[in-house]
């Protein structure tokens, strides 16, 4: 892991990012949560996104859109606002913008790892182009992060596998937080009969959702959140309960109302919505990835993990033996938004390695 730097805590951050906007994802959701905290502690933060510019929505995925031809506006953007420290959120079309503006002037900036780009492309290209797939996605990966002065990333195991593959920049580990004002179990909870199995997130193929839906266990389940296979899914699985995006009391009561919480993706490099679970008092049922391993470790309380069966890791974690008040203290222990905003803030500014 990195260390901070002796330089002066930056007054003025600039966060620039592909996912902003009205998108609702793990990664506008932690940098809003950082923003809140360190604009607490009066700093200023701007974000510049997508809607500072002409931009296109992605086909099949009309939530996201993406800036077109960044790259002036976007210099304007950034000197005008003359940041203490910046931070580049997202390896897409205004990440690289960003990159190419600071590797040509040498300003350093800090990056972050919040999607295994490289993984989630080879899953879905045909099977004898995937390994070539992986490599030349994780090239590009490697030369965008291993020019920033040091790298967010949210587990051991990912720091490990961005080892592994060759990024050479220093790390640092960001973990994630709940509202605890929000997200709390039930006192005294009834297990409903068929069991509830709840799954929150985007409804797309990333997700590996219909792993979840296609599940032979005599459940009700339930899906919250929005996509773009979400018209198609519920044509295919009409006896699955698709309630859309929920926020606020609506999510955390979707949590306090199931008896498990399923993880399906094989792709996301952490999952918020797990530990807001756990702190809503459900186990988790989840295949053995970076997000669900480095957050249950090998704790049966927690819930379960599985290599290939998820079937049975959702029968475990039916049967795990931990209170739900057990998983909220354990999870409170460990995760803080304030926290987490102050290893952000501290790391933003530091030593140059190249």
């Amino acid at each position: 892991m990195g260390g901070t730097s002796t330089a002066p805590m930056p007054k003025r951050v600039l966060i620039i990012s592909d996912a902003w906007g009205g998108q609702i994802n793990g990664v506008v959701r932690t940098y809003q949560n950082i923003i809140a905290a360190l604009e607490e502690r009066n700093v200023d933060v701007r974000v510049i996104g997508p809607e500072d510019f002409r931009r296109i929505a992605l086909p099949f995925y009309k939530e996201i859109e993406l800036a077109i031809l960044p790259a002036r506006p976007l210099r304007r953007l950034i000197e005008d606002y003359a940041p203490d420290a910046i931070h580049i959120a997202v390896e897409g079309p205004l990440g690289w913008a960003a990159w190419r503006y600071c590797t040509a002037r040498g300003v350093p900036f800090t990056t972050a790892f919040h999607t295994d780009f490289a993984r989630y492309i080879a899953l879905r290209v045909p099977k004898f182009l995937s390994s070539f797939a992986e490599r030349s996605v994780t090239a590009v990966l490697r030369k965008f992060h291993n020019a920033s002065t040091c790298v967010f990333v949210a587990t051991a195991r990912i720091e490990q596998q961005l080892r592994d593959s060759g990024f050479t920049a220093p790390m640092v580990r960001l973990l994630r937080g709940v509202d605890y004002d929000l997200f709390y179990p039930v006192p005294d909870p009834k297990r409903a009969e068929p069991p509830r199995l709840l799954y929150v997130g985007r409804v797309s193929k990333e997700k590996n959702i219909e792993a979840f839906l296609a599940l032979p266990i005599a459940a009700e389940k339930i899906v919250v959140g929005d996509g773009p296979l979400l018209s198609h899914l519920r044509k295919a699985y009409g006896s699955v309960r698709f309630t859309g995006s929920l926020t606020g009391r609506a999510l955390a009561d979707a949590y306090r109302d199931a008896d498990v919480f399923v993880f399906p993706s094989r792709t996301d490099t952490f999952g918020i919505v797990l530990i807001e679970a756990l702190a809503s008092g459900l186990p988790i049922a989840a295949f053995d990835e970076p997000g669900p391993s480095d957050i249950m470790g090998h704790d049966p309380a927690l819930g379960a993990i599985s290599d290939t069966d998820l079937a049975d890791a959702v029968r475990r974690a039916l049967a795990a033996k931990g209170s739900p008040q057990e998983r909220h203290d354990k999870t409170k222990a460990r995760y803080s938004w304030p926290e987490v905003a102050d290893v952000f803030h501290k790391n933003l500014v530091c030593e140059s390695h190249g």
